[in-house]
């Protein structure tokens, strides 16, 4: 039987990009991918809240996926999130996502606005008919923007007992402690301990035995300095990494949001526009110029790719 690949390391979330009114540009698309690929990514996550999934149409959803799937073709692997309330839906996004050539999917626990939520038997349900679904491995997204309480016990259990529930994306308050508290109790059956929330609280969470972060995608060669040190024992090295490119982490993560990375690509030439889908708004212009000024000062790739 051949061995299932374990996945580590940088997997950015790439933006879905829009032309200047706001439709679908897939040769933009394409240069994200490529430009990812090139500052260093060892995987990507497309389709997330960082996508702006929440903006697009089922149909739209297919195509961004299958332009990126081929377009990378097969050279790194590929996050396809299929998150969705119902059991069968997500089920069938999640086979769909295989078959195009996903490796892995990420899902949020079933949440709809601010009220409706399932139990913990429901959502141990809902797992595993994704599970059952899928041979690929399935990421959990623990996020506050589900609302969803998911207690390590119960986050445990489902890696222990559903085959295909093997990573965690942990981005809810004190993740290290969280990340530390999953591993104890789930043990081998915790493939994949991750982070997000833009790489913010990245140091701790390594500490904390931490193996993947998803982060934002403008710049994974300044996560790939903190990340790759400290995998090769260089605590120091990665510690001093991570100072240097925190201002800019945290200006994504409080200043700027979803739209950071599409700023900063087209600031650089990789693609032609920043257009968030309404009712997402621009940058005003004072915090993208506070942006380009704090990643100009740690020379990231994005900003000179295309020259």
């Amino acid at each position: 039987m051949a061995t299932k690949a374990i996945y580590r390391g940088v997997f950015p979330v790439a933006p879905t990009v829009f032309d200047k009114n706001g439709e679908l540009d897939f040769e933009g698309q394409k240069r994200c991918t490529d430009f990812m690929i090139d500052a260093g990514s060892q995987g990507m996550c497309i389709l997330a809240n960082w996508s702006e999934q929440f903006v697009l149409t089922d149909d739209e959803r297919e195509r961004v996926m299958d332009c990126v799937l081929a377009h990378v073709a097969g050279r790194v692997p590929v996050v396809v999130t299929t998150t969705h309330f119902g059991s069968q839906v997500c089920a069938e996004r999640s086979r769909r996502a295989e078959t195009a050539g996903a490796a892995m999917v990420m899902v949020m626990p079933p949440y709809h606005g601010a009220t409706i939520r399932a139990s913990e038997q429901g959502i141990y349900d809902f797992f595993r008919r994704v599970s059952d679904a899928v041979s690929i491995p399935i990421m959990i997204q623990d996020a506050p923007v589900a609302g969803t309480p998911l207690p390590v016990p119960l986050l445990a259990r489902m890696a222990r007992e559903i085959p295909n529930v093997a990573y965690f994306k942990v981005e809810v308050a004190q993740v290290a402690n969280k990340l530390r508290a999953l591993i104890a109790e789930g043990g081998d059956a915790i493939v994949g301990p991750w982070n997000g929330e833009e790489g913010i609280t990245l140091m701790a969470d390594l500490d904390a035995g931490c193996t993947g972060a998803m982060t934002g995608a403008g710049y994974p060669d300044g996560i790939r300095q903190i990340m790759d040190p400290f995998a090769a024992g260089d605590r120091e090295a990665a510690v001093a990494a991570y100072q240097r490119w925190l201002p800019l982490i945290n200006y994504e993560n409080r200043q700027c949001g979803l739209s950071a990375a599409k700023v900063l690509m087209q600031e650089g030439g990789v693609i032609r526009s920043e257009m968030t889908r309404h009712p997402v708004l621009p940058l005003h212009p004072a915090t993208r110029a506070g942006l380009i000024e704090i990643a100009r000062r740690t020379d990231p790739l994005v900003l000179r790719w295309s020259r």
